[in-house]
């Protein structure tokens, strides 16, 4: 297609010598004897060449008003009354050249064809950066910085097979993310996706919840029920919080990823299944079978690619592209006029240490979106939570042992505590200690109080 130009110029002669000029040198053009005609007509233009002296708004005015829509437009200012004032003045609110009058059609030509070309080598900067953005992402997962870029090429090679995969990073990094990438570019992907949050089934009805259950098999099992196994039958499963499953559920995990088998609860019929198994921990499972709560033949079994997601505080270069995508997400949802968000505030975001990785991030954005009034959200619009982080700093800066007590008394009295304030709960307790659950009974039964 052929470049519109537009010319303003209030005297007619010369707007019709240079578009002469320019039709001849295969453009089309428009015309417009006043910056206020120009404006109507701004939306089409390739390019602009206007005089800075015109009745009404001046050229410098147009110049200004220009920019303020878009940035891609170049501008090309003339005026037979040029300093070089002026001339600085034009180039610094965006002018990509100057000419002073009288000047040669050829030179015009020239010009004209300089700041084409330049843009045409914006435009495609501009879709490689973006094609190499939708490169680097997959699903809802967002990362450019060398350790998601090697996340990303792990996913398109273990993807495509059946390997068992297990995920290992902080809470709030993305596991789950993960794991769905992987089963979405998977031949799997037609069929299902079950997700088991270990830490969330008690762990009286976990074997049932995992395998099924036949009728009559307890109190209460009126009919038949598939587990979760079956229910992902020739498609994935997904293991979150791996660390948390009882040793006597190990043991049929461990029979699913060797022999693809297993019975229901209260059944002697062995069930034949196909399941594609990946397992996600933020815990170090490495230290669980030192303590012998985890079994290390299903360790082995499900580290056979193991894939290690960094925290959000060691890939910083991702954190502007994930809160745009958050803000452009988020503020619609939650029917906020945010459009966009400044450098400063971004600068904030990079500043802060993230114990709660991405999730945290996200939960910022939107706390910030709902709380803003604006259509940008600044650097103050920013809400951090800092308590907790401060807290934590100023109880490790003056905590000691309390006088006459040893470590492990001390240990054992804040795990006392933390089943007080659980009223027993084993799972919540682990939570407030930080521990997984099997750790927690690890140390309960070290204690003699496993009952």
């Amino acid at each position: 297609m052929k470049a519109r130009i537009l010319i303003v110029e209030d005297e007619e002669k010369l707007r019709r010598v240079l578009e002469l000029q320019l039709r001849s040198a295969g453009y089309e053009v428009d015309l417009a004897g006043a910056a206020e005609d120009a404006l109507k007509q701004i939306d089409r233009a390739d390019l602009v060449i206007t005089d800075l002296r015109l009745p009404g708004m001046s050229g410098l005015d147009l110049l200004s008003s220009i920019r303020r829509q878009n940035t891609r437009t170049p501008i090309i200012a003339m005026t037979a009354f040029g300093t070089v004032e002026t001339a600085v003045e034009a180039m610094k609110m965006g002018a990509f050249d100057f000419l002073l009058k009288p000047f040669s059609l050829d030179h015009l030509t020239a010009v004209v064809n300089k700041a084409l070309d330049v843009r045409a080598l914006q435009d495609e900067n501009r879709q490689l950066r973006e094609e190499l953005g939708r490169r680097y992402q997959f699903d809802n997962i967002i990362g450019r910085s060398p350790a998601m870029r090697e996340i990303f090429a792990a996913i398109d090679r273990v993807a495509p097979t059946r390997a068992t995969v297990l995920l290992a990073g902080e809470s709030g990094v993305g596991k789950d993310l993960i794991a769905r990438a992987i089963h979405f570019h998977s031949p799997r992907c037609e069929r299902p996706f079950v997700k088991i949050n270990c830490s969330a089934i008690p762990e009286n009805l976990m074997e049932s919840e995992l395998f099924g259950y036949e009728k009559g098999a307890f109190t209460g099992a009126n009919t038949a029920k598939p587990g979760k196994f079956e229910q992902a039958d020739t498609g994935t499963v997904f293991l979150d919080e791996i660390g948390d499953v009882p040793a006597s559920v190990q043991v049929k995990l461990l029979r699913i990823l060797q022999e693809r088998e297993f019975e229901r609860l209260g059944s002697n019929k062995t069930r034949h299944i196909d399941v594609r198994v990946i397992a996600a921990t933020n815990a170090d499972l490495r230290a669980a079978l030192e303590q012998g709560t985890f079994r290390e033949d299903l360790y082995y079994r499900l580290n056979v690619v193991p894939l290690n997601i960094p925290p959000l505080r060691e890939r910083k270069e991702d954190i502007p592209f994930l809160a745009e995508q958050f803000v452009k997400r988020l503020a619609p949802a939650n029917g906020s006029p945010v459009e966009s968000i400044t450098d400063a505030a971004i600068q904030r975001l990079m500043s802060y240490h993230w114990p709660g990785n991405v999730r945290e991030l996200e939960n910022v954005i939107e706390r910030s979106l709902v709380l803003c009034t604006g259509t940008v959200l600044d650097a103050p619009d920013i809400r951090l939570d800092t308590s907790p982080r401060a807290a934590r700093q100023e109880q490790a800066g003056t905590y000691s042992l309390p006088e006459g007590m040893t470590l492990d008394e001390f240990e054992q009295a804040i795990i006392r505590e933390a089943l007080q304030r659980a009223q027993g709960n084993k799972s919540q307790a682990a939570r407030l200690l930080g521990l997984t659950r099997n750790a927690l009974r690890y140390r309960l039964t070290q204690m003699g109080i496993e009952s």
